[in-house]
């Protein structure tokens, strides 16, 4: 009898040894872990609200005090939530080769994380003016609370939104030191567009969700209604972004930016349908970062040229 033929098929090689990863190795998957990129969904939003309060560029201090506050706020929220759904991330087969559950990131590093971002994300806001400073505690409260509401309330996608909707109106804050109509609805439209591409992006967990006892509105819903309500979401974001154009008396080039956007969220709905997900992150990720950057040319052009 012949030995039997070793066994070729490829592996997973796992985590790199130590001695092959290099110095920056470990940083490199902190920023992987937080999916550092996506700070360009807010950012954006955070500098088109400076640019209205300061009807254009504001000073070099401020837009660097803001970039500050972003990171470190953004960076904050993500290493948390990511501390905070480890024990459900390590069960879920989308989630599981993060890198906490690989044991690539340990639970103290993550801490040490946490806490220099908070403390990047105060000393931004002491930087800024007394207001941003004084609502700072309350601001990160929201943003962590986050991570908790898929545990108790299905409207967990309103919360984030509510978390990435604050960076208009703290970008607005950071130049004028006060707070205005204008930023509020800008907040409200990021919100219920945050809202309505979480909704979406929560159709790959459903079956997780409720075997897990968590809580979205697909779960709870069900995925064709999720999709509906996601729609619904988007139409609410783009007339709230229409009403900030008219507020600031923006023209022509911030509504050419609208139909862009307006174009990019219809491409959303059309690439993804409930019975078919398979390319969720082109509608998720790719889109997304498009329309945040589309808002925020048009609307710094506007107020550059007089559109």
């Amino acid at each position: 009898m012949k030995p039997p033929a070793p066994d070729t098929s490829p592996r997973d090689p796992g985590p790199a040894p130590r001695a092959a990863r290099g110095p920056f190795y470990k940083l490199r998957v902190l920023l992987d872990m937080i999916k550092f990129e996506h700070t360009l969904f807010a950012l954006p939003f955070a500098y088109l609200g400076a640019f209205l309060a300061a009807g254009g560029p504001p000073d070099a201090a401020t837009a660097a005090w803001i970039l500050a506050a972003m990171v470190g706020a953004r960076t904050c929220a993500m290493a948390f939530n990511r501390l905070v759904d480890l024990p459900f991330d390590a069960r879920n087969p989308r989630t599981r080769d993060r890198a906490l559950p690989r044991g690539e990131v340990r639970p103290a590093e993550t801490w040490g994380l946490i806490a220099a971002s908070a403390a990047l994300f105060f000393v931004a806001a002491w930087r800024l003016n007394p207001l941003a400073l004084a609502l700072s505690p309350p601001v990160l409260a929201v943003i962590l609370l986050y991570s908790y509401t898929k545990r108790f309330t299905a409207l967990c996608h309103l919360f984030l939104g509510l978390a990435l909707g604050i960076a208009p109106a703290a970008g607005w804050i950071a130049v004028r030191g006060a707070v205005s109509l204008t930023p509020l609805v800008l907040a409200a439209g990021v919100l219920f567009w945050v809202a309505g591409f979480d909704i979406l992006y929560a159709c790959l967990d459903v079956a997780f969700d409720r075997a897990a006892g968590l809580h979205s509105i697909p779960a709870r819903l069900g995925v064709p209604a999720a999709f509906r309500l996601a729609r619904a979401f988007h139409v609410v974001a783009l007339a709230a972004f229409i009403a900030v154009g008219r507020l600031a008396g923006l023209g022509w080039i911030y509504a050419a930016g609208l139909a862009v956007t307006a174009a990019l969220m219809i491409l959303q709905h059309s690439v993804v349908r409930p019975d078919d997900l398979s390319r969720m992150d082109m509608a998720f990720f790719t889109a997304n970062g498009a329309i945040s950057l589309v808002l925020f040319a048009a609307t710094a052009l506007d107020l550059a040229l007089g559109g």
